[in-house]
């Protein structure tokens, strides 16, 4: 099991980090930019927009600060501590720090910085020691949260670090270690065949064959052909020497039929056959074969909906619901954005030979996006942007207007929903609603008829929210 204490601290790590009044600073080992917390961002207000993807040489030449501590360290290979000035005038007593890979490779420099003004007040001083042993903390989880967000085994990825993502990471191992079927629900796109593939990887039955049915891709008048084979002679057109099905093909192994919901319904109960007695028929064929494999499925269908419709078998939902996982969707487990976003992107560097990066700006925009198609439409825009931006930096500008549109409401939204009560959350969104529309036809009578209510409503109205007619 992954330890839970690392788990729950990788949930809120970027989060504690923002909070601190301490300076945080993260780059690769070349010194590129890789990522500030809030107190950076404050600091570096006029320069924020360009420095993520940017070398620490670069931006010391710029003097933005000096001098560059992580640049230090990357040419020494030693933590260093020294006083930095920044391009606010503050100074800022900083060290840097080395994180080395399991083999000794550098794979990142982290900075640490805290205002000389709050060394100096503190009491008892803050010793160096004490902010040497501060960072090293930051480095350990910096290291776990990048060791635990990306569980690979046998080749299968699987990204997240929001605290559903943690419980789906557990329910799986869990569900591995028996031999039982399971149904995987959620909407198109969240990744229901990589968790699949991952129950299959770390179970008994690793090694053995994995066999992907998409039972919506086959047409319905083959699916029972391609799924339970046929013996020779069968039937007309049939292969002279019959058919090996995908159930023989999964023998020992794990057989997945994603899309379960479109299986046809006079099929269903020969898989109803198989999930009770581990024995099918192929057809044409006089006797039952044996079937010594684990059954997935998965749907993004309503199937309990399908049984009051009748286009779905109850015995069956029953039989395939033994082990049910539900996969939320990226907009209910935002905190799995930012390392998806990351992974993609450096994934599709990789393959493309590109070295894309993203502003801090775009990366809030794309992190408060709903994302309707969710992981897969998150895997295919980021390589879109790999592909097609001219220039390494991917900001606000390369984003398709829906990201801007969406980002809009968002924000109508907060603004709509501010106040304590639903009283005070309504007024809000009549004041906004009245200022908006006045602005539009210019006078009282029209704007009162416009809203369908009396001039004399609307001016009471104007009254209670101490909206100015003439500055509107």
């Amino acid at each position: 099991m992954i330890e839970k204490n690392i788990e729950i601290e990788q949930i809120y790590f970027l989060k504690i980090l923002n909070s601190l009044d301490d300076a945080i600073y993260i780059t690769d080992k070349t010194g590129k930019t890789l990522w500030m917390n809030e107190i950076n961002k404050k600091i570096f207000e006029s320069h924020k927009s360009r420095m993520i993807g940017k070398s620490v040489a670069e931006l010391e030449n710029e003097g933005v600060f000096n001098p560059s501590i992580i640049k230090k360290v990357i040419e020494t290979g030693k933590t260093i501590t020294k006083v930095q000035t920044l391009v606010n005038g503050e100074k800022y007593m900083t060290t840097g720090h080395l994180i080395l890979s399991d083999d000794g490779d550098i794979e990142y420099v982290v900075a640490h910085g805290r205002n000389m003004n709050k060394i100096a007040s503190s009491a008892p001083q803050l010793e160096l020691g004490e902010i040497n042993a501060l960072l090293q903390r930051y480095i350990q989880e910096f290291r776990n949260l990048n060791k635990h967000n990306l569980l690979n085994k046998n080749g299968t990825t699987f990204v997240g670090q929001s605290q559903s993502f943690v419980r789906l990471a557990e329910i799986i191992e869990t569900v591995a270690s028996v031999d039982t079927t399971v149904l995987i629900t959620g909407e198109t796109g969240v990744g229901k065949n990589i968790v699949a593939q991952q129950i299959h990887n770390l179970s008994e039955r690793h090694d053995k064959p994995f066999i992907h049915v998409n039972c919506a891709s086959i047409p319905k008048t083959l699916i029972e052909s391609e799924l339970f084979g046929y013996s020779k002679g069968a039937f007309t057109g049939a292969n002279t020497g019959g058919k090996v099905g995908l159930i023989q093909l999964a023998e020992s192994g794990t057989l997945f039929l994603d899309e379960i919901g479109e299986l046809p319904l006079q099929l269903q109960s020969k898989l109803l056959q198989l999930l009770q007695n581990k024995t099918y028929k192929p057809i044409g064929a006089l006797q039952t074969k044996n079937a010594n494999i684990r059954i997935i499925a998965a749907t993004n269908r309503d199937l309990e909906m399908m049984i009051d419709e009748g286009t779905f078998r109850r015995d069956l939902f029953y039989r395939l619901n033994v082990l049910p996982i539900t996969i939320l969707p990226l907009r209910e487990r935002k905190e799995d954005i930012f390392p998806l976003l990351q992974f993609y992107l450096n994934t599709f560097n990789t393959r493309h030979k590109k070295n894309r990066f993203f502003t801090m700006e775009a990366i809030e925009i794309l992190q408060n996006y709903t994302w309707p198609g969710n992981i897969r439409e998150l895997e295919n825009f980021v390589e879109q942007l790999v592909v097609m931006v001219k220039q390494d930096e991917i900001s606000l500008s390369d984003l398709p207007e829906r990201f801007h549109k969406a980002e809009t409401e968002n924000k109508d939204l907060h603004l709509q929903l501010q106040g304590d009560t639903l009283p005070e959350i309504l007024d809000n969104v009549e004041r906004d609603i009245i200022k908006e529309a006045y602005k539009q036809h210019k006078s009282t009578r029209k704007t009162a008829q416009f809203l369908g209510i009396p001039q004399s409503t609307f001016m009471r109205r104007l009254k209670k929210y101490g909206i100015d007619t003439k500055t509107n």
